[in-house]
């Protein structure tokens, strides 16, 4: 079984996705800002890192950063799911590393196909 760690600020965005991902047969893990998911994260060994941007304490680009900079997580997947949206946010994540980017609102399936495809990788 896959584990995803689930970055999100907001209850009800993170209730949505972890029952969206518990459906799907994978185990999450969640942290409610960019801080907490670093301190867990050596201690979990997610397969997946689903990553909200706008949080408080630390934003998700610098959280993208310190996991692909860290030689230990820098192979684990990263997507970053935000209500950021624009065409240089996408950019941005990518360049932080990301190896995909979803913007809220999305359709369940696409995250559901993105979180499979990365997790193959």
């Amino acid at each position: 079984m896959s584990t995803v760690l689930l970055v999100e600020d907001s209850l009800s965005t993170r209730k949505m996705i972890s029952e969206l991902l518990i459906k799907q047969g994978l185990k999450v893990e969640i942290a409610v800002d960019g801080v907490e998911a670093l301190e867990i994260l050596p201690t979990i060994s997610p397969d997946l890192v689903v990553l909200d941007i706008v949080m408080p304490k630390m934003n998700g680009y610098e959280v993208c950063r310190n996991i692909k900079s860290n030689p230990n997580t820098k192979n684990v997947p990263v997507l970053i799911c935000s209500s950021k949206g624009e065409d240089f946010d996408r950019y941005w994540g990518m360049k932080q590393g990301a190896d995909a980017y979803i913007a809220k609102p999305f359709q369940p399936k696409e995250l559901i196909a993105t979180i499979r495809q990365l997790l193959k990788g």
